[in-house]
């Protein structure tokens, strides 16, 4: 049941990148990622109240809510609005190749700053990860859609930051929910900081309004940022909480990281990309990493 769980999370997320990317190519990807926030809280506020008892989390240390908001700004506001403008300039297969390297770049972190023990076996990981990577964005002929070679180049780059920036919110994440506390809580947390800071950055730069403007030009991109939210902030989460809980870690995270993989046919079909045999081989090299690194952690 765990097992099954995770893959169900695997492409549940994989769902929400497709939905995003399409509404972000419509409306852009500040707006995705603000309405997206707004939309998530409501879902996270329900099932925290099923879950929890209570909409929203109560009693929580001052150090808490540092950790969990600095873990939002940091992944949710700064890394998540890169991911979704590599969503709108390379798609959502080279972006959620990007994106498995925020478990390499948090063991590197952890390793740095948490002073966490990297074994050789887990290096050789890291290596494998970053080379499949790096096998299938270096292919000549690799562009996913229509772009110049400087449009793809940013997008890579912008994938890039928004694995730093969820690599940089977990390890943040990590030490706001030490001991015994609600994962659910802590994601709630940090979903609400990241609000209330992306909503407030939107009304000092005028942005609140062309955002509303936006979605009423534009009912499509509101039905795809609903689904993407549904999808993802609330089934996902939920669903990924069911498979750690009835599954071994390492298991259930290495499932949940088969994103990059079950993409690439919606990929082709969906986006008229064409997969290479260099770009599957890479990406399923670069997961081969990723699950190392979690069955040696």
């Amino acid at each position: 049941m765990g097992e099954l769980a995770a893959l169900a999370t695997a492409v549940l997320w994989t769902l929400t990148s497709i939905f995003f990317t399409i509404g972000g190519r419509e409306v852009g990807s500040g707006v995705v990622n603000r309405v997206r926030l707004a939309l998530a809280i409501v879902f996270l506020m329900f099932t925290h109240l099923i879950l929890q008892g209570t909409l929203f989390p109560v009693l929580v240390e001052p150090e808490r809510w540092f950790w969990l908001g600095l873990s939002g700004i940091i992944g949710l506001v700064v890394g998540d609005a890169f991911l979704f403008q590599a969503f709108v300039l390379v798609g959502p297969r080279l972006s959620m190749l990007m994106m498995s390297l925020v478990p390499v770049i948090s063991t590197v972190i952890a390793w740095v700053f948490l002073g966490e023990r990297l074994s050789w076996l887990e290096i050789g990981a890291v290596s494998l990860t970053v080379s499949g990577i790096a096998w299938v964005v270096l292919e000549r002929d690799n562009n996913p859609i229509e772009v110049d070679r400087r449009q793809y180049i940013l997008g890579i780059l912008a994938g890039l930051a928004g694995a730093v920036g969820q690599a940089l919110g977990l390890v943040a994440a990590k030490k706001g929910l030490a001991g015994d506390f609600s994962v659910l809580s802590g994601v709630l947390i940090r979903m609400v900081i990241a609000a209330v800071v992306m909503w407030g950055l939107a009304a000092v730069q005028g942005q609140i309004r062309p955002t509303l403007s936006a979605l009423r030009r534009n009912p499509y991109a509101l039905k795809m940022i609903v689904a993407g939210s549904v999808v993802g902030p609330f089934l996902g989460v939920w669903v990924s909480l069911i498979a750690v809980n009835l599954a071994r870690v390492g298991i259930a995270a290495t499932l949940m990281a088969l994103t990059p993989i079950l993409i690439l046919p919606a990929a082709h079909w969906v986006f008229k990309e064409k997969i290479s045999a260099r770009a599957i081989f890479g990406t399923v090299v670069a997961l081969a990493g990723v699950t190392l690194i979690f069955m040696f952690s």
